[in-house]
């Protein structure tokens, strides 16, 4: 590395591949530059962002944090997608890519471990963070409603008794 903008793209590399739990690797050839402004708002709405680095600085950077190799996954032109949930940029990718074919995901770095583009395509099939969030406390809130449905049952029948007497002695 003999000049000090690598160094610095190198840093920024590291930089990123640190607070990303998940790093997605795609082949962007033949995407115009109005379909590559497409992609970064759809990433950005999913809370990721796109870079493209050079390949031979991006193994360096890899190198230096002690990470697993990812070498078949640089080849060629590549873009970086970094996240912090592993799920909707895979997800966004997954998407983009069904409408614009030339987009080929490669493969991932999920939480410190490779993924092919079969495991990215299967992350991208699990539900949300949100959505877990939300099944979670369904589940937990469920018995919860259960029991307040049943200790209001008695009282709320004794309340449709004694409407019922009330309007048949009206009624008379």
């Amino acid at each position: 590395m003999a000049t000090v903008t690598k160094q610095e793209t190198v840093a920024e590399i590291k930089e990123k591949l640190a607070s990303a739990q998940a790093v997605i690797m795609t082949d962007y050839r033949g995407l115009t530059v109005k379909e590559m402004q497409a992609l970064r708002v759809k990433l950005r709405e999913a809370g990721s962002e796109i870079h493209v680095y050079k390949n031979t600085l991006t193994e360096i950077a890899v190198r230096e944090m002690a990470l697993p190799s990812m070498g078949e996954l640089l080849s060629g032109p590549t873009a970086f997608v970094f996240g912090v949930d592993p799920v909707a940029p895979a997800k966004a990718l997954m998407d983009f890519a069904k409408e614009h074919k030339a987009l080929e995901v490669k493969g991932g770095f999920v939480e410190n471990r490779i993924v092919d583009a079969n495991g990215v395509k299967a992350i991208a099939s699990l539900p949300s963070r949100e959505q877990l969030v939300a099944q979670l406390l369904g589940t937990m809130l469920n018995p919860m409603s259960n029991l307040v449905r049943v200790l209001n049952g008695p009282a709320a029948a004794m309340a449709r008794v004694l409407n019922a007497i009330a309007e048949q002695k009206q009624a008379a």
